[in-house]
């Protein structure tokens, strides 16, 4: 995710960090060098003269960026739902550390010292476990975390061989839960607040995994795709007669209008991934270890992340 102050000026228009013009930019060549060969020879396209006026254009492309609007967003929509969840892990994981330590007894107050051997700091610690798990669940190519240290070595070897990660350690806590009420550790009226924190992770986990397995319709898209490229290399021929040499100029603006919004709306569509526009992931899971860690009083609390090149990973 870009995070930096809105550029002014003159530097707006130098700015390519997070910009889409690095991705459409072969194809815009390719146009305003198709707008200039046609400029050059008059819409002669050998020996046969093209004629076409601004009024077609003019009607395909209101509906056309109607259109493109429209999915750019249902994309963000996609986005901002994709956010919105992971905020709600923030606050649950938080809830869940904080009910973990005030409703479960136990002799002291849950300390990180007292290891995975105390249930409270056991399941705090799968808390954190579980955000990197999703994590890697919707950005399959990223890196593996390194989570030994927050689970037992049964639990390392089960969840190496688990299929979804996540699920298997919500499971977890809720064995450990119903240990606790075995074991009187906490009342089952009480109980029941964990258990609801806990299907919210639950809830949450699953959202996440439609969005990512659910894209905006294939057909919708290509459609779209087509319809743009069609327009944009097609509009040099209606207005070479109107505009003159400033129809590579023209068709320039108008390239990258339509194509820049058709290419934003392919990388917020996947707000998983690891674009600059994509979601923090990274951030927000440390953020989450961050906050559960320091509720143990842990020793070992990591720097929150910060932006590299104005990128927050």
């Amino acid at each position: 995710m870009i995070v930096r102050d809105r550029p002014s000026g003159f530097k707006l228009f130098l700015v390519l960090r997070g910009s889409v013009l690095p991705r459409i930019l072969p194809t815009l060549a390719f146009n305003l060098l198709v707008a200039t060969l046609v400029t050059f020879n008059h819409g002669d396209l050998f020996a046969l003269k093209i004629t076409l006026t601004p009024i077609p254009f003019t009607l395909i492309g209101l509906p056309l960026a109607i259109f493109l609007g429209f999915r750019n967003t249902a994309a963000y929509d996609r986005y901002w739902e994709a956010r919105k969840l992971w905020g709600e892990l923030v606050i649950r994981a938080r809830n869940l550390a904080r009910q973990c330590q005030s409703l479960i007894a136990g002799p002291q107050p849950a300390h990180a010292s007292w290891g995975l051997q105390d249930v409270r700091v056991r399941m705090v610690y799968r808390s954190i476990a579980f955000a990197y798990a999703l994590k890697q669940q919707l950005r399959p190519d990223a890196a593996p975390p390194g989570m030994h240290e927050l689970l037992l070595p049964c639990e390392s070897q089960q969840l190496a061989l688990a299929s979804n990660k996540p699920n298997f350690l919500l499971s977890e806590m809720g064995a450990d839960l119903r240990r606790c009420l075995e074991q009187r550790r906490i009342e089952p009226c009480l109980a029941v607040n964990i258990d609801e924190s806990i299907s919210a992770m639950t809830a949450a986990a699953a959202a996440c995994e439609r969005i990512r397995q659910t894209p905006i319709p294939f057909s919708y898209t290509l459609l779209l795709h087509r319809t743009a490229y069609l327009y944009c290399f097609l509009l040099p021929f209606g207005l070479v007669d109107s505009i003159g040499f400033m129809t590579p100029f023209v068709v320039g603006i108008v390239a990258y209008t339509f194509f820049g919004l058709d290419a934003l709306g392919d990388e917020i569509e996947e707000p998983f991934g690891t674009e600059s526009n994509d979601l923090p992931l990274d951030a927000i899971c440390r953020t989450i270890e961050i906050d559960l860690r320091e509720a143990l009083v842990d020793e070992y609390v990591p720097a929150p992340l910060l932006p590299v090149d104005y990128c927050l990973k």
